[in-house]
């Protein structure tokens, strides 16, 4: 309820506001931007510029309650446009910083997170999308700006690029709903 008043006062200029939904969306958007990133100085660059490019373009937000939605395809974007800038590879030594929340451990989180940093940009972003961030089909769908079963093919896609790159076996059988 508090964000739905935040993200009004952002959409009519209150850059107080706009701070405030940053600060509450901050661990998402760092743990978003590392995805991409793979190492903590390029995922805090993405958080910056997304920062900025969201601010200029707060106005421009048609439906407040796709705030995050929004500013997760801003931060999307930039995360490519910082990629491509840098135009490097992911050291896997740079990994060991990953922060993480789940009971993986390192080496197999290692492992996981250079096989997604070598998907094709739409299957991570599915995947990222849909795996860290538990989100829906069709919000995924929304943020991608690509029809829901694109989405399910990019997420089956991916799963079996990522299943052949850790030595997994897929049996194509799985469905997405």
């Amino acid at each position: 309820m508090k964000e739905a008043k935040l993200v009004k006062k952002a959409v009519k200029g209150n850059g107080k506001a706009f701070e405030e939904l940053l600060i509450i969306h901050s661990e998402r958007l760092y743990r978003t931007a590392f995805l991409y990133a793979g190492n903590r100085e390029d995922a805090l660059d993405i958080v910056q510029e997304t920062s900025c490019k969201a601010f200029q373009a707060i106005g421009q937000l048609k439906n407040d309650q796709y705030f995050l939605t929004w500013l997760t395809r801003v931060l999307i974007h930039c995360a490519y446009d910082v990629l491509k800038k840098r135009k490097k590879e992911l050291p896997v030594e740079k990994l060991v910083e990953l922060p993480s929340k789940s009971d993986l451990k390192v080496a197999e989180n290692l492992d996981l997170m250079e096989a997604i940093t070598h998907l094709k940009e739409q299957h991570r972003t599915a995947i990222i999308l849909f795996y860290y961030h538990d989100l829906a089909i069709s919000e995924i769908a929304r943020m991608m700006d690509t029809p829901e079963n694109t989405v399910k093919t990019y997420l089956q896609r991916g799963r079996k690029e990522l299943k052949n790159r850790l030595g997994g076996e897929h049996d194509g059988k799985e469905n997405i709903s």
